[in-house]
């Protein structure tokens, strides 16, 4: 099947350039004038996401080269994308940047080859000149298959400053400047220890993405932008349309403040495979809902909430009888926080939790890990049978208290490799149907666990 739907790239020479504003501002700009735009993040980011999907009106998908591989990824773009004018690809880091210094793997210059997407490279160019077309030579001639078709100088001081660095790269024979953002004319975004703070109705509201939207028209012709975008040769997709399988289980989704973090793809995955996904709050509900037969617990910000969480009895009581049934439970970050005996805060403070698991968490001053990881099962689990292997990412600045592991029925079922540095621990506590870990598992691509999770969950395969 062949895909040809207008795309672009938005990419950097290094974090905190300017891309996040610029990729919100291009599709609030996009949408206001009536464009359809599907939009998508490089890496395995839970919040820039979020953004994204309340900029575009659409649900906004991930792109991991890492953890999905070319053909699901290709797949992924030309299913979710149908029906869309255009598509916006945020990507992560520097264009280069991935999971590991040796190769592109895990980066924006990845996707951007395997989607054959030309790329828009923004630049810090606040305190530089002609430097800045020695800094895009190096991007445009440093790996073949890439096509950079423009530069955005984000932090520009002034319209003489643009024409210096128009006619720096003009007269390198280099990328055209597309566009200058004045310095500060982004409104500021909202940050925490992960990175952006989740988007609500308040961060990001009509007033912000219309005045991001017109910072960015003000300094970038959308007509440029969508002359590169329809210049993308077109794909080869082998996707083919899914209906979704007649109802197998209701699980049980917790979604609210605390915990939201989910690659929409699993759901999708998980809703073509027969589940309805039942969608409850930690927070404000006072228990389990009625009638599921599972529960995907993912992560979220429970170090934020863990009052709230800690207080509300009925919902703890809830999932504590749940466990007690042996019906499956998994969690993942901060789902594995909240399946832990307690929280300790980052001032000392200790909350309850469920106290499914013989285990505490405690909150760190400075990030405990970040980076990919890759799962080998060391027995057979809820996602699948000893020996089958995932490959996922972690992020989190709390550790595990051990103290009453040791001894007890919870087994590691994971050889838990963390790219950085590359050694191999055991983690993804397993006790009968209930697993927890740190690891944020990438499931969508790997319909075969997904289908045995159904099954575990008392799904008819």
């Amino acid at each position: 099947m062949k895909v040809d739907i207008p795309r672009i790239v938005i990419a950097a020479t290094h974090s905190g350039a300017g891309k996040t504003s610029l990729t919100l501002a291009l599709t609030a700009a996009l949408r206001r004038r009536g464009f359809a735009v599907q939009t998508f993040k490089v890496g395995p980011d839970f919040l820039d996401p979020t953004y994204l999907a309340r900029a575009s009106g659409r649900p906004c998908y991930n792109l991991d080269g890492w953890m999905m591989g070319e053909a699901y990824i290709t797949d992924l773009f030309a299913r979710v994308s149908a029906g869309a004018d255009i598509a916006v690809i945020e990507g992560v880091m520097g264009l280069f940047d991935g999971a590991d210094a040796a190769t592109s793997a895990g980066s924006t210059a990845e996707i951007a080859r395997w989607l054959a997407a030309p790329v828009l490279l923004v630049v810090d160019a606040q305190g530089a000149a002609r430097s800045v077309a020695a800094l895009v030579k190096g991007f445009d001639t440093f790996e073949a298959g890439l096509e950079i078709a423009g530069v955005v100088a984000n932090r520009c001081a002034s319209e003489q400053h643009a024409r210096w660095l128009s006619d720096a790269l003009a007269s390198a024979a280099l990328p055209p400047l597309a566009g200058a953002i004045g310095r500060g004319a982004f409104p500021p975004l909202a940050g925490r220890h992960l990175g952006l703070v989740t988007a609500d109705g308040q961060l990001l509201s009509p007033a912000v993405l219309a005045s991001l939207a017109d910072a960015l028209e003000k300094g970038l012709s959308l007509e440029t932008v969508c002359k590169f975008a329809r210049a993308a040769a077109p794909l080869t997709s082998f996707a083919a349309p899914r209906e979704k399988q007649e109802k197998k289980i209701a699980l049980g989704l917790p979604f609210d403040a605390a915990f939201h973090f989910y690659y929409r793809d699993t759901l999708d995955e998980l809703e073509a495979q027969g589940c309805e996904l039942v969608r409850f709050s930690p927070l404000c509900d006072d228990r389990l809902p009625e009638g599921i037969a599972g529960l995907y617990i993912g992560g979220g910000y429970p170090e934020v909430h863990a009052r709230e969480l800690a207080v509300n009895a009925g919902m703890l009581k809830s999932l504590r009888d749940f466990a007690r049934l042996g019906s499956p439970i998994y969690g993942e970050c901060g789902g594995l926080m909240y399946l832990s005996e307690s929280l300790e805060a980052a001032d000392g403070t200790v909350y309850p939790m469920t106290g499914i698991m013989p285990l505490r968490t405690r909150m760190r001053q400075t990030r405990k890990y970040l980076g990919y990881v890759e799962a080998t099962l060391t027995e057979d689990s809820l996602w699948g049978r000893k020996g089958d292997c995932f490959r996922g990412h972690e992020f989190h600045y709390s550790e595990l208290v051990y103290e009453r592991m040791e001894g007890s029925r919870w087994r590691p079922a994971y050889a838990l490799k963390r790219n950085r540095p590359g050694t191999i621990t055991p983690e993804g506590f397993q006790c009968g149907n209930v697993l927890a870990s740190y690891a944020h598992l990438h499931f969508g691509s790997r319909p075969a666990a997904v289908e045995r999770f159904v099954a575990q969950c008392g799904g008819a395969v």
